[in-house]
């Protein structure tokens, strides 16, 4: 081996692992605008897509619920786990900055007549005591570790949680579509995916378990312009020319099966999910 590449190579207990992950997310190009009101406009939708995919029972089924626990759910969304899992624990508080995501979560906790779930509007930046966050059984951020800070998030979670801590994040592209990038012409490189909160939480001294969540993702439509809504997340600040190119791809991808609209082939999403015993 050559001087050169010895030197290039340092211990891994000596890189900062939560600068690395602020450093990779300055200078990554940013598709997505993840503030409140984007997520306020985008969840109907969304909440609707993310109840009909399978990763809600597999998630489920990884976590292994007690009946007992009290869980909190930080970033519920508008209730992907929080619903389905009311019935197999004592006591849910979810949490979102989203007022929407919270008012459809509190809707269909109301339609299914669920009384154990109580909601909060709150943020990861927040002060989690005076927003009226406590300590739980059970902690879990599904999907919604969005924070420059990613530290400073991991150790609040960690510190509501009395016996387990589960966090997923996204493996490789996750569920952003490579081919409608580049036919609008945008480039997705490698961002932050699960290795780095793995990385992070080894350097915090938290030896974590990991399970994978493989899903086929093909939504359906009622139209063009419904599908272009609601892939609208993937492109911050999309101009018109972009807009124009993305529909015409949808236009040229989409078939129509049982009076839906499809896309013509399979995007393959897969979430690393992270947990650890306290």
């Amino acid at each position: 081996m050559n001087s050169k590449f010895k030197q290039s190579i340092c211990d891994i207990s000596e890189i900062d692992w939560n600068e690395v992950i602020r450093n990779k997310k300055e200078t990554h190009p940013k598709t997505v605008n993840s503030g409140p009101e984007f997520w306020n406009k985008r969840a109907p939708s969304f909440a609707d897509h993310a109840g009909k995919t399978f990763y809600p029972e597999s998630f489920i089924k990884i976590m292994n619920p007690d009946p007992s626990w009290t869980i909190l759910d930080m970033g519920c969304g508008g209730g992907t786990l929080a619903i389905p899992m009311a019935a197999r624990v004592s006591h849910i508080t979810a949490v979102d900055f989203s007022k929407k995501m919270l008012e459809i979560l509190n809707t269909e906790a109301e339609r299914l007549e669920i009384k154990n779930i109580q909601t909060i509007h709150a943020s990861w930046e927040d002060n989690w005591s005076d927003s009226g966050i406590g300590i739980y059984d059970v902690a879990i951020a599904s999907r919604s570790l969005a924070v420059d800070d990613i530290d400073a998030a991991l150790t609040k979670l960690n510190n509501a949680a009395r016996k387990r801590v589960i966090i997923s994040t996204v493996v490789g592209d996750g569920p952003f579509d490579r081919k409608m990038l580049e036919a609008v012409g945008r480039e997705r490189s490698a961002g932050v995916d699960y290795i780095y909160f793995y990385n992070l939480l080894y350097q915090m001294g938290i030896l974590a378990n990991i399970n994978l969540i493989t899903e086929d993702r093909n939504n359906s439509f009622r139209s063009i312009e419904e599908a272009l809504e609601s892939v609208r997340w993937m492109f911050q600040e999309m101009t018109p020319e972009e807009e124009v190119k993305l529909k015409k791809y949808l236009e040229d991808h989409l078939v129509e099966r049982d009076g839906r609209l499809l896309l013509d082939y399979k995007k393959k999403s897969t979430w690393a999910v992270i947990w650890w015993d306290k």
